[in-house]
């Protein structure tokens, strides 16, 4: 039924446009082609998607080579990424999409298998954009790479059904945190950083009133060409955009968020399904009948034995190794140095973790560590601290930032300066802070419970709390934003 409703407003969709086209065309049809106007639409969606490239893309592509380096070469890639979609844009419109609704068969990921194998050189190209950033996590323009990064993406609306609008806006504002940071880094100092920050966010812009003109429901596939082929550039590429070269060999697919209706049983028919609700009074014939003696709350026999008078699970019979299986799949802890990053992961109830041969260049990356103690000494570029619990964090000096993100109960002291604490979507945090870093800036956001000692006296340390509650209100020509003090 929903692939019915569906249908159903797409076409109302398409009368709208042919509606909206005779009223501009005082001199009727010429020999009544409405099958042209249709198709008509189809070209003015390429046409659209084409502007987009040229436009908001194009100046992403300039701003980009004006910064130059990783941004540039990033840029490349992100080029590379759209003309992918069109590229699969342009077969959708000349072809059926590649299964029927009773013909769902559906990977770990909630997509069907033939929507992932097609899928599959888009995925590849934002799998290659984000591996770019996890590369660079020492480069002076990370935060440029981890906006393009975290809102990429957004490129997966093809595959969300319903409304995808929303979600091109919710991946574009997973950007926003660090393209705030590069405003404010480069405020001062280089125009082109917010040049470059505002075309890229116009591409997002841009591509959410694409969707909501020619997409509003999801992707629109033809209904009378042939369908789709397994492979995305296996279909007539289009003379006027050539396809990128080919993918590079296929990686683990993002997660699309898609709303389609999983069935498991994928033999089923709708007609059985119907034939069997049809059956009124008759569908209880089935049913098997219990007899008081099997009834837990009228035999105290069974209720003492734990009323384990049926079967075992099937599952559990037959799977025992499962515990086995899941205890395999945890990881293992480490701490290595892996070129100019200091890998510190999956470790538990380690209180003895220590860094000491650091260099300057070198950045460390913590991730999914709980119940442990890391001591890093000497001066490094900076540090990371990602999906971590109950972490506590000794270290010397730090040139560039410390990054808390994802974590939840952690605690930080400085030994020495450190100019910038970022906490991002993180659950309590304790800061200690040294007599050469009292000029330390810590920025915050999506956090809570938050606070900053400093010290008093020799041993002895004050504690203040970081504002979570904000006031803000119109001054008559601006919005003013205060700490909110609550009394009690």
């Amino acid at each position: 039924m929903e692939a019915l409703v569906e249908r159903l407003e797409q076409a109302v969709i398409r009368l709208e446009a042919v509606a909206i086209k005779l009223q501009n065309c005082p001199g009727g049809l010429v020999n009544g082609d409405i099958s042209s106007m249709i198709n008509g639409g189809e070209s003015e969606s390429m046409e659209a998607f084409d502007h987009l490239l040229n436009g908001s893309v194009s100046e992403y592509l300039r701003t980009s080579t004006a910064i130059g380096g990783d941004v540039a070469k990033h840029a490349e890639m992100v080029n590379n990424a759209l003309h992918v979609q069109r590229a699969f844009l342009k077969m959708a419109m000349t072809h059926q999409e590649p299964a029927k609704m009773n013909e769902f068969i559906y990977i770990s990921n909630g997509l069907r298998k033939e929507m992932a194998d097609l899928l599959r050189p888009l995925s590849d190209q934002i799998q290659e954009i984000q591996n770019f950033r996890e590369k660079k996590r020492g480069s002076s323009l990370f935060n440029h790479l981890s906006a393009v990064s975290e809102s990429i993406p957004a490129l997966g609306w093809v595959a969300v059904c319903q409304k995808p609008g929303p979600y091109v806006k919710e991946m574009s504002d997973a950007a926003i945190f660090y393209t705030n940071r590069v405003l404010k880094d480069y405020k001062d100092t280089d125009p082109r950083h917010a040049e470059w920050v505002r075309s890229y966010l116009n591409i997002w812009t841009e591509l959410q009133t694409y969707i909501k003109e020619h997409h509003t429901t999801g992707l629109i596939w033809s209904r009378t060409g042939p369908v789709a082929p397994p492979s995305l550039f296996g279909a007539p590429s289009d003379s006027t955009c050539p396809p990128p070269p080919p993918p590079p060999p296929p990686g683990p697919l993002p997660v699309f968020m898609d709303n389609s209706p999983k069935s498991e049983d994928t033999s089923a028919q709708p007609s059985a399904l119907f034939a069997q609700l049809n059956q009124g009074e008759a569908i209880t014939k089935g049913l098997k009948h219990v007899s008081d003696k099997q009834k837990t709350h009228k035999n105290p026999n069974l209720r003492s034995q734990g009323g384990r008078t049926h079967q075992a699970s099937p599952a559990k019979s037959q799977n025992p190794g499962s515990s086995a299986c899941a205890s395999a799949k945890k990881h293992s802890p480490v701490l290595e140095l892996e070129g100019k990053k200091w890998r510190v992961e999956h470790q538990e109830r380690s209180q003895d973790l220590l860094i000491e041969e650091t260099e300057l260049r070198q950045v460390v990356y913590v991730f999914s560590c709980s119940n442990s103690t890391l001591q890093i000494k000497g001066k490094v570029n900076s540090i990371i601290v990602d999906n971590c619990k109950k972490l506590g964090l000794v270290f010397d000096s730090v040139v560039g930032i410390v990054d808390i993100i994802n974590s939840r109960d952690i605690q930080l002291q400085v030994m020495g300066k450190v100019p910038t604490i970022s906490i991002n979507k993180t659950e309590g945090c304790h800061v200690y802070l040294c007599k050469d870093s009292l000029d330390c800036e810590i920025v915050s956001a999506k956090s809570s419970e938050m606070n900053v000692l400093v010290p008093e006296g020799e041993d002895d340390y004050r504690e203040f709390p970081i504002p979570e509650q904000f006031k803000t209100v119109w001054d008559g020509s601006s919005l003013v934003t205060e700490p909110a003090k609550i009394a009690g």
